[in-house]
């Protein structure tokens, strides 16, 4: 008799069958941050958008990072940038003067929002956010997006209370 191992059919469609399973599994659980926080702070990062600058690219007095230039950021609407530890935030510019700060990981699987507007996006199960004050404006999101401190300085908006 031979005692050689013999595949089936049945045994490749198995084997298929949960090997896909797994790649969805994988893909609709972390979204392209890969991490599965209420807002947590780490993640991948859509970038700098609408001109704001990087995190790092200077430091304002009293020492905060400089996120982004107020006048590069339209009334009412936010940009989606990094913090000085490499976090995807969105800064916002609630009105004329002010600005705002919020975690850019969406609160539902831990997807990085991105600015669109007056509102914030995420790609991945399409919440969506305030861009001036992170409330949510459509789920699955349960709960805003974490607010971070910034204030302003010379015209720009620096982490950090004031």
């Amino acid at each position: 008799m031979d005692s050689s191992p013999h595949l089936t059919r049945r045994h490749l469609v198995l084997g298929a069958g949960a090997g896909a399973g797994a790649v969805a599994l994988a893909a609709c659980s972390g979204g392209s941050t890969g991490g599965s926080g209420y807002g947590a702070g780490a993640g991948a990062s859509s970038g700098s958008a609408s001109g704001a600058g990087s995190a790092g690219s200077g430091t304002a007095a009293g020492g905060g990072a400089v996120l982004a230039a107020l006048a590069d950021i339209p009334v009412g609407t936010g940009v989606v940038t990094k913090n000085a530890a490499g976090a995807p935030i969105v800064v916002a510019r609630p009105t004329a003067g002010t600005a705002a700060a919020f975690s850019a990981i969406c609160t539902h699987l831990g997807c990085t929002v991105t600015a669109a507007g007056k509102q914030l996006d995420c790609p991945c199960h399409g919440s969506q956010y305030n861009a001036a004050t992170g409330a949510v404006l459509r789920g699955p999101a349960p709960k805003p997006l974490r607010a971070v401190a910034v204030h302003v300085v010379d015209g720009k908006v620096v982490s950090g209370a004031a």
